[in-house]
This record gives structure tokens, C-alpha cells and sequence, in this order.
């Protein structure tokens, strides 16, 4: 499987050369102008490109190269993002984020989004001192109060998991908290879960290859009044083979789409269900890249199906 560093490098090769435009330059210490949406019940609206920190920003996070992750840190503030999603299970990446958005002065401007995952995937069962342990480090790692996100890591023991969350938020250290799934498996777990509790977030894995929340979840979350939050945006690896060597369609910039990376988000956020999308990387080129996803126009629903086919045709 090809990974996204492997499609640059054969891109570049190739002469294929990323063409972010004028409106990416850094020529300018002015943040990106991008598309936001409001939190559903509220008013208060988020840039609707972020950034994640499993795969490889998980990978540097536990290196040595922690200039990198800095400086990705760094390009997702500057350039207008807020939203950083992280996790205890990510390796290294909470507390090393922590530490470095404490040292840059930014702990209290990003958006954090973490989890709570001391149960298993689907019917595992929580130890509550566990998770309020966990939750604990968490504050502690992320030196900001409230937490603006703590979401409960791929159905883990809901009842028990998200009324420690509730109590946490009763008392002011938690702004919203919701419940991740990205196992298609569980659909049917996390639509009775969204229905049996109320979430001001969920988080879910949605990409032009893998639409199958659009059947179900995301109209529930709409009819709910659900915050989303998309992982997984390029098919973490699947989406990057496809397109291996393969041009960008011209008509990609009819929806300002400069390359393969703002192409993938774009379809995610023409959704309108979507809150945000928060793909992971360790690179600041990549996050420049990716917050380009979230400028100027959106593909509306006739070429969002001339996406998909495009995409299944190579």
C-alpha cells in the first residue's frame, strides 16, 4: 500500500509538482481564510479543516523529531486551523502535543479534541477509576481547562464512559463530549447509542471510498443536532494508491482543488452534515495542503457523484 509521503515523492519524480496556488502562499503571515461551520445547537463555528495525530503524526510524536511536530503544530494555528484530535492511545502524540503547544503558546488558542478509552471496542467494560485516571493525565498533558472535546474511543462502555464525561462537564472541565466508532461493523451500535444518549459529538471514518455513514449516521446526526468529526479523509493509505500516478482532472478546479489532498477533503466537507475533518500528518507542507481543502468552493452534489465515479474509474 502507498503512503502519502511515496505519492509525493513519485508525483515530484514524475514532474507533477503539488500546485497549492497563490492563496496558499506563505508569502503572507495572514491565516487562511477557510470555510468553518457552526457546532449544531450553538454558536460557536470551527475552521472545517484540523488536525489529527494517530498514523504518522503518531510515529514522529514518538521519535526523536519533535522539530516536526512543532512545526505541524505551528502551520495548522498560523495558517487558520484550530482543531487538533488526539488521544491517549496515540502513542506519544497527547502528550508530546501538550507539551509543545504549552512551550509555543497555544494550548489555550486550539480546539482539543481527545478521548477516553480504558474500555475495549464495542461491549468492553470500563473500570471508572480507570477513565477518571486517564481523564486526569489528559488535563494534565494538555495543560488547558475545560478540555473543549473528550469524546468515548470506538464505543467503549458508553453508560459508564460518558456519564464520568457528563460529570466532567457539569462541573466545567469539559465543553462538549461525544462517542468515536470506525468500525463499519458497529453502525448499528453507535446509531442506537446516538439515539439512546445525548452526544454533541460523534466521530467517524468518512471518505469518497467509504460513504457508507451517509445511509444512516450522518442523517441521524442531522436530525439529532450531532457535531461531526471525520477521520480518515484519504482512506488513511487506500485513497493514495488509487490515485498513484494519476493526474488531478482539470475539472478538479472548478471546485478550487489544487490538488489530490484538497479533492478527497473537499468531498468530505460538501457534506453538510460534516463539522470537521481533522486528517493526520507529521508534515507542515501536508497541513498547509490540507487546510487548502477548506477554501474556497465546495463540489455541489452532481459533482460530488462525478467524484466518486472519477475516483472508481482508476
Amino acid at each position: 500500500m502507498i503512503t502519502r509521503r511515496e505519492y509525493l515523492k513519485l508525483s515530484l519524480a514524475a514532474g507533477a509538482v503539488l500546485v497549492l496556488g497563490p492563496r496558499w502562499s506563505r508569502a503572507t503571515d495572514q491565516p487562511l481564510q477557510l470555510i468553518s461551520r457552526t457546532i449544531p445547537g450553538t454558536s460557536e463555528r470551527l475552521p472545517a479543516v484540523g488536525l489529527g495525530s494517530s498514523a504518522t503524526f503518531a510515529q514522529v510524536a514518538g521519535g526523536a523529531d519533535v522539530a516536526a511536530v512543532r512545526e505541524v503544530l505551528q502551520a495548522l494555528y498560523q495558517d487558520g486551523g484550530r482543531v487538533f484530535d488526539t488521544a491517549p492511545s496515540y502513542g506519544a502524540s497527547e502528550e508530546v502535543a501538550g507539551k509543545l503547544a504549552q512551550e509555543l503558546g497555544l494550548a489555550d488558542k486550539l480546539f482539543w479534541a481527545t478521548k477516553l478509552n480504558v474500555a475495549g471496542r464495542g461491549n468492553g467494560k470500563a473500570d471508572p477509576a480507570a477513565a477518571r485516571a486517564q481523564l486526569a493525565t489528559s488535563f494534565e498533558r494538555i495543560g488547558k481547562s475545560p478540555i473543549d472535546l473528550v469524546q468515548v474511543h470506538n464505543l467503549g462502555d458508553p453508560p459508564t464512559q460518558l456519564a464520568i464525561l457528563r460529570e466532567a462537564k457539569a462541573a466545567g472541565r469539559i465543553r462538549y463530549v461525544g462517542i468515536t466508532n470506525t468500525a463499519p461493523s458497529l453502525h448499528a451500535e453507535l446509531e442506537r447509542v446516538m439515539r439512546a444518549e445525548k452526544l454533541d459529538f460523534i466521530g467517524i471514518d468518512y471518505a469518497i471510498d467509504n460513504r457508507m455513514v451517509e445511509e444512516r449516521i450522518l442523517p441521524l446526526a442531522r436530525d439529532k443536532g450531532i457535531g461531526v468529526l471525520v477521520y480518515a479523509p484519504f482512506g488513511r493509505t487506500r485513497l493514495w494508491a488509487t490515485v498513484r500516478s494519476k493526474p488531478l482532472p482539470e475539472w478538479a478546479a472548478e471546485f478550487d482543488a489544487h490538488s489530490w489532498a484538497q479533492f478527497f477533503l473537499k468531498f468530505v466537507l460538501a457534506h453538510p452534515v460534516v463539522t470537521v475533518t481533522t486528517p493526520a500528518t507529521s508534515k507542515a507542507a501536508h497541513m498547509l495542503d490540507n487546510l487548502g481543502g477548506a477554501v474556497g468552493r465546495l463540489p455541489d452534489e452532481a459533482m460530488r457523484q462525478r467524484m466518486i465515479a472519477y475516483v472508481q474509474s482508476l
